[in-house]
C-alpha cells in the first residue's frame, strides 16, 4: 500500500514539474516522499481511524491556508455555500470574519439586518469560544462551518472585545441571510444616502435602479450623495469596478498585478455619471475592506468624492476561485490590486481625506439660550418690528421654549459621521452657489 501511495506521489511530482531542473526536481521528490511517509504513519498509527480523503483534504487546505489568510481549499459543500453567498442569500449568523495570528476568529463586520448585527457584534471583536468550546486549533473554514447550522437553531459565541475588561457570551439564533446590499433614503429631501453593505451579483443593478427612482421623484432638488461603505467587507471585483464606474466618466478604476502576465489587468471607467457630477461623500471605517476599498480609492484618487471617516481595513489582494473538477475549488490569492494613483493599500488601508471618529451623541440640557439681545445696553435693531419678541421670550426658559428644545433634541442625529458628512455636503453646496454668484 505504501508503495502505491509513494508511486502516486512521484507521479504527481512528474505531472507538476515535467521541466524542472535536476537539483530542484530531486528536492521536490524528497519532500513528496516525506509527505508519503507521514501520510502512511498517520493512517497506520493515529489513535483514531481517519479516512484517506480527510487526510488529503486537510493537507491541501494546510498548504493553501499557510500562504495567507485568504487562500484556502473549498470542499464541494463549502464551494456550493460560497456560490450561494455571492448570489446574495445563505444561512447562518450574518458575520464576515477572518483568523488572527493567535488563532482566534476576528470579526471584520456584521452584515446589515442579520442576527449578528442585531446581537450587537462589532468590527474588531474576537470570537474565542463556540458553545463553550475553544476555537483554538480550528481552521477558519472549520470555525465558520461550526457557526452555521439549522435555521432557528441557537449558538453561543464568547466574545473578547478590545478595551473590555472581560469576555462575554452572546446567544445568536441562526437565520436565512438574505443580503439586500443596497439601501437608499433621502436626507432632508435634497441629499441621497446610499448604503452598500456588500458587493454581490446584484449590487450595481440595484444601485442604478434606486438612484433612478430618486432622481425621478426628487428631480432638481437632489443636490448631493453620501455613499456609506462602512463595515462593508467587500465581495465581487467586477461589482466594485461597476459601482465605481457609476460615478466616474473616465480614467482608471483599479489595476491588478500578479506573477502571471495574464493577471495584469486595468479596469477603466466608461462615460456616464449616475448623479451628473453632484457633490459626493464616501464614508469608510475599519470594517471597510477589499471591494469597498477599491471604490473608495478610485473615487478619492480621481477627486470625485471626499472620503470621510476612519482608516479602512487594508485588504488589497485578489482571490481567484478555481474549480477542481467536482472536488470543490481552491480560493487562491493571485494578484494585488492598486488604486488609480498606483498605490497599494495592503495592510495600510484607505486614509480618509477627513478623519472623523464615530462619536456617541449625548443630549445636553443647555438651559436658557443667551444672545446679544440679553446683554445690558445692547444696541437695538433699527429694522426690528417687534415680531421677534415672542420668539425670544419662548427661548428664555418658559415651558414653550423647553418643549421646542426637547423636539429639536429628539431629532438630533445619532450617527455622528453621517451628520458630519451631511454638514460637509451643505457647505459644498453653499460654496458652489457663492462661486457661481
Amino acid at each position: 500500500m505504501r508503495i502505491g501511495i509513494l508511486a502516486g506521489v512521484a507521479g504527481l511530482a512528474l505531472f507538476i514539474l515535467p521541466l524542472a531542473a535536476g537539483a530542484a526536481n530531486n528536492e521536490t521528490y524528497r519532500q513528496l516522499n516525506l509527505f508519503g511517509d507521514v501520510f502512511e504513519r498517520v493512517r497506520a498509527d493515529y489513535v483514531e481511524e481517519v479516512s484517506d480523503s480527510e487526510l488529503i483534504e486537510a493537507a491541501i487546505n494546510g498548504m493553501l491556508s499557510s500562504l495567507d489568510p485568504h487562500s484556502r481549499y473549498l470542499n464541494a459543500k463549502s464551494f456550493e455555500d460560497m456560490q450561494t453567498q455571492t448570489r446574495g442569500e445563505f444561512g447562518g449568523l450574518g458575520i464576515e470574519v477572518t483568523m488572527d495570528d493567535n488563532g482566534f476568529v476576528k470579526v471584520i463586520t456584521p452584515i446589515d439586518d442579520t442576527p449578528a448585527q442585531r446581537a450587537g457584534l462589532e468590527p474588531g471583536d474576537f470570537v474565542t469560544h463556540l458553545d463553550g468550546e475553544s476555537i483554538l486549533g480550528l481552521t477558519l473554514a472549520e470555525a465558520v462551518d461550526k457557526m452555521r447550522g439549522p435555521i432557528d437553531s441557537g449558538i453561543v459565541l464568547t466574545i473578547q472585545r478590545p478595551g473590555a475588561e472581560a469576555s462575554f457570551d452572546v446567544e445568536i439564533i441562526r437565520a436565512v441571510i438574505s443580503i439586500r446590499s443596497v439601501r437608499v433614503r433621502m436626507e432632508d429631501d435634497d441629499v441621497a444616502y446610499v448604503r452598500i453593505s456588500s458587493f454581490s451579483e446584484k449590487t450595481t443593478r440595484d444601485l442604478e435602479r434606486e438612484i433612478d427612482k430618486l432622481r425621478d421623484e426628487y428631480g432638481d432638488t437632489l443636490k448631493g450623495l453620501v455613499l456609506d461603505l462602512r463595515n462593508n467587507p467587500g465581495g465581487l471585483l467586477d461589482q466594485a469596478v461597476s459601482v465605481s464606474d457609476s460615478f466616474l466618466v473616465q480614467g482608471e478604476i483599479v489595476s491588478t498585478r500578479g506573477r502571471r502576465p495574464d493577471s495584469i489587468q486595468r479596469f477603466n471607467a466608461k462615460s456616464g455619471d449616475l448623479i451628473d457630477g453632484m457633490p459626493m461623500i464616501v464614508l469608510i471605517n475599519g470594517g471597510s475592506a477589499s471591494a469597498s476599498e477599491i471604490v473608495a480609492g478610485a473615487l478619492q484618487d480621481h477627486h470625485r468624492a471626499i472620503v470621510l471617516g476612519t482608516r479602512s481595513f487594508g485588504k488589497a489582494s485578489v482571490q481567484t476561485v478555481i474549480p477542481l473538477g467536482g472536488h470543490g475549488a481552491m480560493r487562491l490569492t493571485t494578484a494585488r490590486y492598486y488604486t488609480p494613483a498606483g498605490t497599494s493599500i495592503q495592510a495600510r488601508g484607505i486614509h480618509p481625506d477627513i478623519v472623523v471618529e464615530q462619536a456617541k451623541i449625548e443630549r445636553i440640557n443647555r438651559g436658557p439660550r443667551r444672545s446679544e439681545a440679553d446683554l445690558r445696553g445692547s444696541l437695538s435693531n433699527e429694522q426690528d418690528n417687534g415680531e421677534d419678541d415672542e420668539e425670544a421670550g419662548a427661548t428664555e426658559g418658559d415651558d414653550n421654549g423647553a418643549q421646542d428644545n426637547a423636539r429639536e433634541e429628539s431629532t438630533a442625529p445619532e450617527d455622528y459621521q453621517l451628520a458630519r458628512a451631511l454638514d460637509l455636503l451643505r457647505g459644498l453646496q453653499l460654496l458652489s452657489k457663492t462661486m457661481v454668484n
